[in-house]
């Protein structure tokens, strides 16, 4: 057979599928964590703004009065309240049924509260409870809770998930004959031959989303690096692409695909731990496995 023919037929025999295999593997085993952390956190921040401004406490409706104090008199109040802190900054709502923001500091610390106009009180911070988890979420995904060197190691690892689609796609194809079985599970199977059918047919499905987040998350993580070769107005669509915003149903979308990769890991992982301990797991592939399973486990 030429290579074109042991390809389409029999492509377990390529040395080439055989090294892509071992690049698949061992990258996936080096990122999978990174990628659960990644999958998981990004689909839960796909809403963000939505619930970000569902439950924000700025804009807290207050009763009017006949008479808002005065930007003089809310810094007087705040600064009794905080003895030790100065004002930085007043954000003076327009609108006569809104609280006023004020960011007061030592030094050291900096805190920002809500206030009354008409009486002064204090009404607490003006991020909430989801507002702050979100904010940590963001941290989370961008920089890995790390700051610069978090988003450098977080383009690092955006380049792994490009690398992992395009090899996982390629070592895909089991051949002529096998090739509707890895678009499909068998729910009747044993545990390996289910978890092997979830991880073949998710990365068929959604191999093109996968390798679209892995470019955009690289494109995000190193902007400066496009921004002599693109205009901002790329790059605004490259992050509106990254976590499907463009209307409601690609939101709801991306936020169960962006599972995708976090199962991948999983299953990934899973068929990794069954080919180191096989002979002690209770559920490990028999030794007859069929022909398209060939190749991975060597």
């Amino acid at each position: 057979m030429s290579v074109w023919q042991r390809w389409v037929q029999h492509p377990q025999t390529l040395w080439v599928r055989k090294a892509l295999v071992q690049v698949h593997l061992w990258v996936g085993i080096a990122v999978g964590l990174y990628i659960l952390v990644i999958s998981i956190s990004g689909s839960a921040l796909v809403f963000r703004r939505e619930l970000v401004r569902m439950y924000s406490r700025k804009a807290i409706v207050i009763a009017e009065s006949s008479r808002r104090m005065s930007m003089e008199e809310l810094q007087q109040k705040a600064q009794r309240l905080y003895p030790g802190y100065s004002v930085y900054s007043v954000n003076e709502i327009q609108r006569p049924d809104r609280t006023d923001e004020i960011v007061l500091g030592n030094g050291k610390e900096r805190i920002g509260r809500l206030f009354d106009p008409y009486t002064g009180a204090d009404l607490g911070d003006p991020h909430s409870g989801v507002d702050r988890a979100f904010g940590w979420l963001v941290d989370l995904h961008d920089n890995l809770l790390s700051g610069l060197t978090g988003r450098l190691m977080n383009g690092t690892g955006a380049f792994f998930i490009v690398l992992l689609s395009l090899t996982g796609i390629l070592i895909w194809w089991p051949g002529i004959k096998n090739w509707r079985r890895s678009v499909t599970i068998n729910r009747k199977a044993n545990f390996a031959r289910f978890n092997w059918d979830l991880h073949s047919a998710i990365g068929f499905w959604c191999s093109l989303f996968v390798f679209l987040w892995g470019i955009s998350g690289l494109c995000l993580c190193f902007p400066g690096v496009l921004n002599s070769l693109v205009a901002s107005q790329i790059l605004a669509w490259i992050t509106r692409l990254h976590f499907g915003r463009f209307g409601w149903f690609t939101e709801a979308l991306w936020t169960v695909l962006g599972l995708a990769p976090a199962i991948l890991a999983a299953t990934g992982a899973l068929m990794w731990w069954n080919r180191v301990l096989r002979k002690k797991a209770p559920f490990r592939l028999t030794p007859r496995m069929p022909e398209r399973f060939a190749g991975f486990f060597v």
